[in-house]
């Protein structure tokens, strides 16, 4: 069955039939859910789905674009949500410089705080990156992130980042975006990457795959992006579930 790495069913964009989406998740397929936190808010939120549904898991985290909200006690507090036996990852954490704020400094301190947390806790690591390629890896190279492992998710950059994200251990997350016709570079990594170190995931409400694309994404949309990566690896369907629910139990260590 298929293993949705990375989704947000905690986002406001699910609130008109969250309970009846998730409820038909196990007889579609989906066999885990692993929603990941954005914020001190959503990291709440996510644990809170987490029990109340036995195939779903949580990762602590805060995003680089909600890292001002940040300070010691908040660290302190992530800390503790961490120690949730529904906890399966710190995430999602890392480096975005699409808009001009939060300062690029105040992102990387962050970033390294919460790669701090994860050593600290033994656990994984989500990484979120756009459009900071070289800080991301500088930083992990830094950190010692292939002490932490886990993975670099909605995978944007070229194979040569790729390559060295993979030679750290970690591995490629992949979505939606694989099955756009602009997906030419993501196509390249998907190629260049062995099987065992790539997870599905859907980063839903967001980057649904085509015919899907521009509405709301969820887990269920998630047997094209196996299909296209199944064409890609020249493989069947079934072996692309199966590998990748390996990887990410693996990764998420269950």
């Amino acid at each position: 069955m298929i293993f949705d790495t990375h989704a947000h069913y905690d986002d406001e964009q699910f609130d008109i039939d969250r309970e009846e989406l998730l409820s038909s998740m196990k007889d579609a397929g989906i066999s885990r859910i692993v929603d990941v936190g954005a914020s001190i808010a959503t990291t709440k939120k996510a644990l809170e789905l987490a029990h109340r549904y036995d195939f779903m898991y949580a990762a602590v985290g805060v995003h680089p674009s909600e890292v001002e909200e940040l300070n010691d006690s908040s660290i302190e507090l992530l800390k503790n949500l961490s120690m949730d036996e529904k906890c399966v990852a710190i995430g999602e954490i890392g480096l975005d410089y699409h808009w001009p704020e939060p300062s690029p400094e105040l992102q990387k301190v962050w970033f390294k705080e919460q790669l701090g947390l994860a050593r600290e806790r033994n656990l994984p690591v989500i990484i979120h990156s756009r459009d900071a390629a070289f800080d991301t890896v500088e930083i992990m190279r830094e950190e010692h992130a292939e002490d932490i492992g886990g993975v670099v998710h909605c995978f944007s950059y070229s194979r040569e980042v790729a390559r060295q994200c993979l030679d750290m251990g970690f591995y490629i997350g992949v979505g939606g975006v694989l099955t756009f016709k602009n997906a030419r570079k993501l196509v390249e990594v998907v190629e260049d990457t062995p099987m065992d170190r790539i997870l599905l995931e859907t980063d839903c409400p967001y980057l649904a795959p085509e015919p899907y694309r521009g509405k709301r994404n969820s887990s269920l949309y998630l047997p094209y992006v196996v299909q296209k990566m199944a064409e890609l690896k020249g493989i069947t369907t079934e072996e692309v579930i199966r590998i990748t629910e390996e990887n990410a139990r693996k990764m998420y260590r269950l």
